[in-house]
């Protein structure tokens, strides 16, 4: 299994082509839009609601894009559909909603978000209802996670599906939810082969990691996240597949 050829054809943009100062917030309907007019690949991620559904929304709570205060997966399904985004016109979307819009135009890259809390084995549901929402969907799209027992799950509820595993320097500033074993393991990437990957989406200030170049040689493809200026995707793609960019136009 491999990610199509469409993958790289286009960069890909983070959270959809957001802009919060031009009314366009991360994930949401109107960053989608914007992406699909210009014909970039999509990077999304997904939430679980207390309902059991796969909404597209970044954070574990609310309270950084909308009104709201708490966790996504304290509510329903309808009741996130009816929270408004700040800075943006729309609400949070379903990820039935998204894959209705997307429609096979562009590629679209699923991140399924950490629901262990430690990049643990509690995990589960989320994958399941992404999976399910995506039955019958026709366009190429990839799904992904940081947690590779979200990427094992992922295989045995789609094995036709590509996915890859979300990989990072592990730097205890930015991980410290994440237990100092379990993030100097990650850092190595051990998980690859038992998950059926066929890529990795690395960290950009850790790409000359040893590890990555080994992957590159035996097959895997490189992408890497977050390219926020032209320089930074010059000095990437002597390395990589592709990019995964915001704040600029790749």
């Amino acid at each position: 299994m491999t990610l199509p050829a469409s993958f790289f054809a286009r960069p890909i943009a983070h959270r959809a082509l957001h802009d919060r100062k031009a009314g366009r917030v991360e994930n949401s309907v109107k960053s989608i839009q914007a992406a699909l007019d210009a014909s970039y690949g999509i990077e999304i991620d997904v939430q679980l609601t207390s309902d059991g559904h796969s909404m597209v929304f970044h954070d574990d709570l609310l309270d950084r894009l909308t009104d709201e205060v708490g966790p996504v997966r304290g509510r329903t399904r309808a009741e996130l559909e009816a929270i408004a985004l700040t800075d943006d016109e729309g609400m949070i979307p379903s990820l039935e909603k998204v894959l209705e819009m997307v429609a096979g135009q562009v590629p679209l890259v699923i991140e399924i978000k950490d629901q262990d809390g430690a990049m643990g084995p509690d995990v589960g549901p989320l994958e399941a209802a992404t999976c399910a929402a995506m039955q019958g969907y026709t366009g190429d799209v990839a799904l992904m996670s940081f947690n590779p027992h979200a990427v094992a799950a992922c295989a045995e509820l789609a094995p036709d599906i590509p996915r890859g595993i979300v990989t990072s320097g592990y730097e205890a500033v930015f991980w410290p939810e994440v237990p100092a074993e379990t993030r100097d393991t990650l850092r190595e990437i051990p998980d690859y082969d038992r998950v059926g990957a066929c890529f990795i989406s690395h960290e950009a200030a850790d790409l000359d990691r040893p590890r990555v170049a080994a992957l590159k040689a035996q097959g895997a493809k490189i992408l890497t996240w977050t390219i926020r200026s032209a320089k930074e995707e010059a000095d990437a793609r002597r390395i990589v597949d592709n990019v995964t960019f915001e704040g600029y136009l790749a």
